[in-house]
């Protein structure tokens, strides 16, 4: 009985401690920290974040749990540029102990947005943070670096993702992936607001340049990728840096086209479409995600526990840190009305899955609000230990409590020119010929006058679109524009100067066009970002068709560069002999479209997604489902296909073979023979399909299920193996409701390479 006594007393003791604990931590008191298990490097990650939670006060854990907008630290404290503020930091990093910083578009250092300036801008806020926080807790400093580090006037800038999806190259996404990564650590930004994994459904969309493709396989794969090369690094200077995928999930497809604006998707589109691209980065390890702004099916994503719990992690097996968009907590209240008031906001997010909240101006107040909400019970601790738990899984997992800070003087010369030969190449194999009509293309080099005209012919800011410098791309206050070779440039200096005429109005180009050779029309759209990028009309404008129209009239060749970041319908500018899709391609966009223009590259994209005739095809995408409806009008009918783009030479690929029988949980090789029939060198795109004869619900005609590119010379033939998962062919199944799992179904497929198929079954 004493035995049992002294074992009662003891529990009791170690109980009451641990309540004392429990309520130091709450009130704010904080446990003293002795044995600092976590700051071993060589310890393991899990019992590092576990030891640091185990220390930290409630205060501490719910200021991890915030991120906040540089311009606070800095100016008047609020919004303005200016330099940091100690008086500013200090409200932010020691009194509210945020984890985390981030630089919106256009949040760049004053008067100096170069790359040793954002170093030493990071530099300061870290260790302001460092040297006021009890636990030696390091910031996590963060920017979206869409298209490389788009922040800076200095940096090489790369394609934007649609012209990185019409590559069809996973090899050259993971390369821009991690030339993006050196240029952000080197300036001390660890924490990546990219890649965009939407799919791309509706030209409408004001975002719709920032996805890779329509198709789940193409946008997965090449957000995979590119995740992979964010996430290399390679010298170890600096601490890694973590990508973000993105906006999880629904978000590209809402029911007016318009941003931010709710989507109606069934489940089983939902489940079967739009997570799938998400998937392929969750397997490749991205460190965040990003909830997606919008509602889906009446329920804000940032309140749905169904899709920040059930879907991303019981289902697809994330275990990183889940951040909000912009303000998106506050939205819930502001412009949801789901939430009567920001802690019941708050309290919502958080318990749906939220980990951690941009909120870019208030950090005070969603601090203690969301103490409140513990002391409350609205809000658990197991919960918000979960929370930080993830979000100091991350820091250690990068290695920013062992390098904090960046070498700031070595900053640009990292940064500075680096990389303009893969940008030149990304650019080059992200163009799309879509028309060549009597093989207008390619131009002879000793062309003898070539009058260029139209908008974008001699425009940095339609060459690289949004997120360029500011939020909306560039602007008057943008200061220097970045590095860039427009295309006026890049055509003039592949065949001289002497020879090529620039026309700014539509009379001169015609006058100039009748005593030339042929001319070149460049037509583009205005920069943007988001909701105030969104288009009513997404076509070529009528001053865009009348030019071209205007010029065709002529009688001499017509060819068509657009730099656009979407799909424009095209209206007459159609009856071009040409036309070339250069997208958003970036610092080296001139030097690419010439090289393509003139044949010394061989153009090798292909459309990443379909493109339509008319503004009332929208929403669009090859694998819309199945009708009864035979007429032209409800079925699939765009202006080019999907993976549409030609070539200067000519290419045939042999009809597939594939086993005969495999499992649900195998996987399948297809074998195909690519041959280069035309007289010079180039690059084919394979993509295989799928097609399913028979199913309980409907599926796409055909589901691209894997791609290959192959290089090939004049004459050369390749045999291509590509093995894809048969769980890419998994549907969800049940009635309406969707109510059964995501299931491979037993029975008939054929794969589908050109006009060839060939069977196999699934047991």
């Amino acid at each position: 009985m004493r035995r049992i006594r002294t074992a009662r007393t003891v529990l009791a003791a170690l109980a009451a401690v641990a309540l004392t604990t429990t309520l130091a931590q709450s009130s704010g008191q904080a446990e003293p920290a002795t044995g600092q298990l976590y700051q071993d490097a060589a310890a393991p990650v899990d019992r590092r974040a576990d030891d640091l939670l185990h220390r930290m006060t409630l205060e501490e854990k719910v200021g991890q749990m915030v991120q906040i907008r540089v311009g606070k630290l800095r100016g008047d404290c609020q919004w303005t540029a200016g330099p940091l503020r100690e008086d500013c930091m200090k409200t932010v990093l020691a009194d509210d102990k945020v984890g985390s910083i981030l630089s919106g578009g256009g949040d760049f250092p004053v008067p100096d947005n170069t790359p040793q300036a954002w170093a030493e801008m990071t530099n300061a806020v870290q260790r302001y943070a460092l040297e006021h926080s009890r636990l030696k807790i390091p910031v996590l400093y963060g920017a979206d670096g869409v298209h490389g580090h788009n922040n800076l006037i200095t940096a090489t800038l790369f394609p934007q993702q649609i012209g990185v999806g019409a590559t069809w190259d996973p090899a050259l996404a993971t390369q821009l992936g991690e030339s993006t990564s050196k240029a952000m650590r080197a300036t001390g930004v660890l924490w990546d607001f990219a890649p965009v994994s939407d799919v791309a459904r509706d030209t409408r969309w004001g975002r719709y340049y920032e996805t890779f493709s329509e198709d789940p396989l193409l946008a997965g794969t090449m957000a995979a990728a590119d995740v992979r090369g964010l996430q290399t690094n390679r010298d170890k200077k600096t601490a890694d840096l973590t990508a973000t995928a993105k906006h999880f999930a629904g978000y590209s497809q809402p029911a007016n086209g318009h941003d931010r604006v709710p989507a109606q998707l069934p489940v089983r589109y939902l489940q079967d479409q739009f997570l799938p691209s998400f998937q392929a980065q969750f397997d490749a390890g991205v460190g965040t995600v990003m909830a997606d702004s919008g509602a889906v099916n009446g329920v804000p994503v940032h309140a749905s526990k169904f899709m920040l719990t059930t879907e991303l992690r019981q289902r697809m097996g994330f275990t990183g840190v889940v951040v909000s968009d912009w303000q998106d907590v506050r939205a819930l209240v502001d412009s949801y009305h789901v939430a009567a008031d920001y802690p019941t906001a708050i309290a919502m997010a958080v318990n749906a899955g939220v980990d951690m909240a941009m909120e870019p101006s208030e950090a005070s107040e969603f601090t203690q609000d969301l103490i409140q909400d513990v002391h409350k019970g609205l809000v658990s601790q197991q919960r918000i230990d979960e929370a930080v738990r993830r979000i100091l899984t991350l820091k250690f997992r990068l290695g920013l409590f062992e390098k904090p800070y960046v070498d700031a003087s070595a900053a640009n010369g990292i940064v500075n020119g680096a990389d303009r030969d893969l940008a030149r190449r990304a650019a080059t194999e992200s163009a799309v010929l879509l028309k060549n009509d009597h093989n207008v293309l390619p131009l002879a080099k000793s062309v003898g006058r070539l009058v260029i005209t139209g908008d974008a012919a001699d425009s940095p800011s339609e060459q690289f679109g949004g997120w360029t410098v500011n939020w909306q791309g560039l602007t008057s206050d943008s200061g220097p524009t970045p590095p860039v070779v427009t295309v006026l440039q890049g055509v003039r200096e592949a065949v001289g100067a002497d020879h090529v005429v620039a026309a700014s109005d539509q009379a001169s180009a015609v006058a100039a066009t009748k005593s030339a050779d042929a001319a070149l029309v460049v037509l583009g759209e205005k920069p943007g970002a988001e909701g105030l990028n969104d288009s009513e009309s997404p076509a070529l404008t009528a001053d865009q068709q009348a030019l071209v129209s205007a010029l065709k009239a002529t009688g001499k060749p017509v060819i068509v560069v657009l730099e656009t970041g979407r799909p424009l319908v095209l209206g007459a500018a159609a009856n071009a002999d040409a036309l070339l899709e250069g997208w958003l391609p970036g610092s080296e966009g001139g030097h690419a479209i010439a090289d393509v223009l003139f044949g010394a590259a061989n153009p090798s994209g292909r459309l990443p997604v379909s493109w339509p005739k008319t503004v009332g095809d929208e929403p669009m995408s090859y694998d819309q489902l199945p009708g009864t409806n035979g007429g032209t009008s409800s079925n699939y009918d765009p202006q080019f296909p999907f993976g549409h783009g030609l070539s200067y030479t000519s290419f045939t690929t042999s009809a597939p073979s594939v086993p005969s029988q495999v499992d649900a949980g195998g996987r399948v090789t297809v074998r195909v023979t690519v041959r280069n029939t035309g007289s010079v060198a180039g690059t084919d795109v394979v993509p295989v399909y799928v097609h399913q004869p028979v199913s309980p619900v409907l599926v796409p005609e055909r589901r691209l299920v894997g791609f290959a590119r192959v290089d090939l010379a004049p004459g050369e033939q390749r045999t291509v193996d590509l093995t894809f998962a048969v769980s890419q062919l998994a549907v969800t199944t049940g009635d309406v409701d969707a109510s059964g799992r995501r299931e491979v179904e037993r029975g008939g497929y054929e794969v589908v390479v050109g006009d060839a198929r060939a069977p196999f079954t699934v047991r």
